[in-house]
């Protein structure tokens, strides 16, 4: 089975939270913080996960925002307990 999710990554930790509590006060529930995927391999250690459903929503909120130090958004893929695929999500 593949599990599919968002990630969204920074460079700073304080960043991940103030992001997490901007979207939870949007109404994106549907969130939470996590380590960073290893092939990110850049930031603070922490991102916010979120469903793909929310993407779009997750997206422009940080459209919004503009966070200076947002390393990027991708879509994970993982089958099992095999390598997770990443691919950049569209800013």
């Amino acid at each position: 089975m593949v599990e599919s999710y968002g990630v969204a990554a920074f460079r700073s930790r304080q960043q991940v939270l103030r992001f997490e509590q901007q979207l939870r006060q949007e109404g994106i529930g549907n969130i939470r913080v996590v380590s960073t995927p290893r092939e990110v391999a850049v930031g603070c250690g922490l991102s916010i996960q979120f469903s793909l459903a929310d993407a779009p929503a997750v997206v422009s909120a940080i459209r919004r925002a503009q966070p200076a130090n947002l390393v990027g958004v991708y879509r994970v893929e993982r089958a099992g307990a095999g390598k997770p695929r990443l691919s950049a999500l569209s800013l």
